[in-house]
């Protein structure tokens, strides 16, 4: 596994006078007493971390040397409806990580070091006044059948997050007491110290799996998947609910059989308490452009599976986003062929959503 000590070597901290000042600043600030701090007016938009395609070689280094501390402004509940029934405000942005494939860093110049957060409390505030706004959850859906699904890690990995604060695990407390809701989110990273935390099932982790061999290529500085894989009868035991995304479904020569494997292997691996708990997300890759040109310069082994221009049409996305994805009516079979292969290896994982 990649160790945390070589995922974060922070030596510069990025930081917006008002997060410095608050006391999760302080304590992040004071994690990394060596670091040089450098005073930003804002945490969008850094110009020697984003945006310079100059960089594009160093973009790893830049992920692991360098940290962003914060204020989170708009503190908004999105309704979702497909993962998650709302999308919580980040309590962090960016990723120590470097997925080939990941949308995130669209948003914030490619690059996209960790940004945390600072104003946890009012994050939580938020929260939790929403949750009480929902009341009960009268019918069940496809996000979960008695509690208000909360996803907090949409532009982020949690796991990692909280190698850098207590944001997470601030979280994982507060939704430990809302008995109508719970958290979510998906994550590539295994975090052991969360074994400890005693989420008491209102936590659910989705631990993302893709067959290895594509794995090696384009899930950069993660976890390897078979250790995702054998953390999860432990996350089960320690009282996290715990689901998988299939994401993304990239399709290759032999992906059929790739797949089959990958669910064999799941299903050797998860103990029987794990399997009764079990359900799966299914997300076929979505590609970007300007994504895939940056990428050609650090790293174009990755487009040769990406980029497949004969099996993908063009999208614009809402927010402009030039996007490719595999043809709808050939997605479609591709879909329906995925499906029966989960479903005859995996015939107890029920599959809440596929996309």
């Amino acid at each position: 596994m990649l160790q945390a000590s070589k995922l974060l070597q922070i030596s510069r901290i990025y930081v917006e006078p008002a997060a410095a000042e608050l006391p999760r600043g302080k304590e992040i600030l004071a994690r990394w007493p060596e670091a040089d701090v450098v005073e930003v007016a804002s945490h969008w938009r850094i110009p020697e971390l984003s945006g310079d395609e100059a960089n594009v070689r160093r973009w790893a280094r830049i992920k692991t040397e360098a940290l962003v501390v914060g204020v989170k402004k708009s503190l908004t509940a999105k309704p979702n409806g497909r993962s998650a029934d709302f999308i919580a405000p980040s309590t962090a942005n960016g990723c120590a990580m470097a997925c080939a494939y990941c949308y995130v860093p669209r948003h914030k110049g490619y690059s996209n070091p960790i940004t945390v957060f600072a104003n946890i409390d009012q994050i939580s505030g938020y929260l939790e006044r929403h949750v009480a706004r929902q009341g009960m959850k009268l019918e069940p859906n496809q996000c979960d059948d008695h509690a208000w699904v909360y996803d907090i890690g949409e532009n982020s990995d949690c796991s990692v997050d909280a190698l850098v604060s207590d944001n997470v695990r601030d979280l994982v407390d507060l939704y430990r007491e809302l008995p109508t809701a719970k958290l979510s989110f998906a994550t590539k990273y295994v975090n052991r110290e969360m074994l400890s935390w005693d989420p008491q099932g209102r936590t659910r982790i989705r631990f993302s799996l893709m067959p290895e061999r594509l794995a090696r290529t384009v899930d950069v500085r993660t976890t390897p998947v078979a250790e995702r894989i054998a953390a999860i009868n432990d996350f089960v035991d320690a009282g996290y609910e715990v689901h998988v995304n299939f994401s993304p479904v990239i399709i290759t020569p032999g992906w059929q059989e790739d797949w089959r494997e990958l669910f064999r292997q799941l299903d050797a691996a998860l103990s029987p308490a794990a399997k009764q708990q079990l359900a799966a997300e299914v997300i076929f890759l979505t590609h970007n452009q300007q994504l895939h040109e940056i990428n050609l310069g650090w790293h174009p082994q990755a487009e040769e599976i990406l980029w497949r221009p004969d099996l993908q049409e063009t999208k614009r996305s809402q927010n402009g986003f030039t996007n490719v994805r595999y043809i709808a009516y050939e997605k479609r079979g591709y879909l329906d062929e995925f499906l029966r292969l989960a479903g005859a290896e995996l015939p107890y994982c029920r599959i809440r959503y596929a996309f």
